[in-house]
């Protein structure tokens, strides 16, 4: 009877918790591989069921202002192309190239439907803008055999993201990475370069030495 009376609150405990995460799970979502403001990123997408138990067929996705070039990786599941958008004002990118236009959307389509109860990812690699704080929307349509599911739903002020039924996958960009500094030696290495210096002028004194008794010998014969 005590048994009883401590097993079943643990079990409700965990199927409550299970409850609350199988809506995030559900989740089309974003993994960054690096978040730094200026970095260069491999953004994984997943993509873990489909639509209300239909197999997906299509994954498009949005790419944010300030994203100019993107490089998808391949998936022999899935045939990718990239949707260009001409820019209203040229820029000039780090190499010094003219940039007319960016990659808007990139799309997947499957050459074999994914079936609802399995999962896939899609990565794309790209370079972040140099915005710290700053959090980058990625909206994806989730087109299926039967009915499409659109994850674009960005949070306004005030509200609750929890709460939203289909949220946009989010990136926020962090501080930009600092460079490598000098690593300063510690007490040992200090002692061990301070022994070799000592060592390399001992060895030094004894040439000298030597060479001076060689000049003094024959000065003397001379």
């Amino acid at each position: 009877m005590h048994i009883r009376r401590t097993v079943l609150p643990a079990a409700g405990a965990l199927t409550a918790i299970a409850l609350m995460a199988a809506p995030a799970a559900a989740h089309v979502s974003v993994t960054p591989s690096a978040t730094g403001a200026g970095a260069y990123t491999v953004l994984t997408f997943s993509v873990p069921h489909g639509c209300d138990g239909s197999p997906t067929t299509r994954v498009a996705i949005d790419l944010p202002a300030g994203i100019y070039a993107v490089t998808p990786t391949r998936n022999p599941y899935w045939n990718v192309e990239k949707v260009m958008d001409r820019l209203e004002e040229p820029i000039t990118d780090g190499h010094g190239n003219k940039v007319t236009e960016r990659v808007a959307q990139v799309v997947y389509t499957a050459r074999t439907p994914l079936p609802d109860g399995q999962r896939d990812t899609f990565e794309l690699s790209l370079q972040l803008p140099d915005a710290e704080g700053e959090t980058l929307a990625f909206p994806v349509v989730q087109g299926c055999e039967r009915g499409v599911t659109g994850w674009t739903e960005v949070a306004a002020d005030g509200q609750d993201a929890e709460a939203l039924e289909h949220p946009a996958p989010l990136v926020t960009i962090t501080a930009a990475d600092e460079p490598a500094g000098r690593v300063e030696a510690t007490d040992e290495e200090e002692v061990e370069e301070g022994g070799g210096l000592a060592l390399a002028g001992l060895g030094a004194g004894i040439l000298g030495v030597v060479l001076g008794g060689l000049a003094l010998a024959r000065s003397r014969r001379a």
